[in-house]
């Protein structure tokens, strides 16, 4: 009977440690589970904000190229008005002689179309 009670013990202490390297793997599993989210989560965040880097960039050249066209505009706006009012002042005593001399210089005539009422 004792060498049973001692299969039995062994048995016993055999499950103790089948059980103990069980938890023990599933601790390391759990372990490694947690690491390789980690990591995950990392290399996500890492990508992220490579992504938005180069998003960012693309954004800045093209705002910049628009920035680059609206001065241009703006400069060519400005040299036009420049040219218009120079030609204003250029033109404008000329013009306002021709319009004051028509007003003063009336001459009465009949109109072609006024039929004597004789």
């Amino acid at each position: 009977m004792t060498s049973q009670s001692q299969g039995i013990q062994q048995l016993l202490q055999a499950e103790k440690r089948a059980k103990d390297k069980l938890e023990e793997a599933k601790k390391r599993k759990g372990k490694r589970l947690k690491q390789a989210k980690e990591e995950a989560i990392a290399e996500i965040d890492h990508y992220r904000l490579q992504r938005e880097r180069e998003f960012r960039h693309k954004q800045s050249n093209i705002m910049g190229s628009q920035g680059n066209l609206s001065t241009k505009i703006e400069e060519q706006t400005t040299e036009k008005i420049r040219d218009i009012t120079n030609s204003f002042h250029k033109y404008m005593e000329n013009v306002m002689k021709q319009l004051l001399n028509m007003v003063y210089d009336i001459k009465p005539e009949i109109h072609p179309n006024y039929r004597d009422a004789v």
